[in-house]
């Protein structure tokens, strides 16, 4: 199967102007009526036991593809390989590592979470236990490894 750019080339080789003429109108008929629009997102539905049963059997009785499952379904498609794959989201445990993430990402959205303490104040507060302290209170520095100099040599 030849390509339109391929298709063109044939037609320049022999000398075919009219056609490559009606084919550069097409073209340009064609980039008149295109329509650029945003990327599709979807609302994903919340994951149920039920939804992953019915994911599970639409994969299992018909030969559609995730992404189809997924569109029929109107969940995310990354969802529909959780349950295919690794049967996630099958029981309806609370206490289940992806519902847990769920509720601490839904938790975090809504604000409700406090946030984490910086990791700066963390590091200072350990590496200030580990060095010993002079007579002045100021932490002591660990001796520098030793250099060449040119006259070592």
């Amino acid at each position: 199967m030849a390509t339109l750019k391929e298709f063109e080339e044939a037609l320049r080789e022999n000398g075919m102007q009219m056609a490559l003429a009606i084919l550069e109108r097409l073209r340009e008929r064609d980039r008149a009526n295109r329509v650029v629009k945003p990327g599709r997102r979807i609302v994903g539905k919340k994951m149920t036991p039920e939804l992953a049963r019915q994911i599970l059997e639409l994969h299992g009785s018909t030969e559609m593809t995730q992404q189809e499952i997924a569109f029929k379904l109107g969940v995310n498609q990354g969802r529909v390989n959780e349950v295919i794959k690794r049967g996630k989201w099958l029981s309806g445990d609370q206490t289940a590592p992806e519902a847990v993430a769920r509720d601490k990402g839904k938790a975090r959205i809504q604000g409700a979470e406090p946030k984490r303490p910086r990791k700066a104040a963390a590091k200072s507060s350990a590496r200030s236990g580990a060095k010993t302290k002079d007579k002045a209170g100021k932490p002591q520095r660990s001796p520098a490894t030793a250099q060449l100099a040119f006259g070592d040599l």
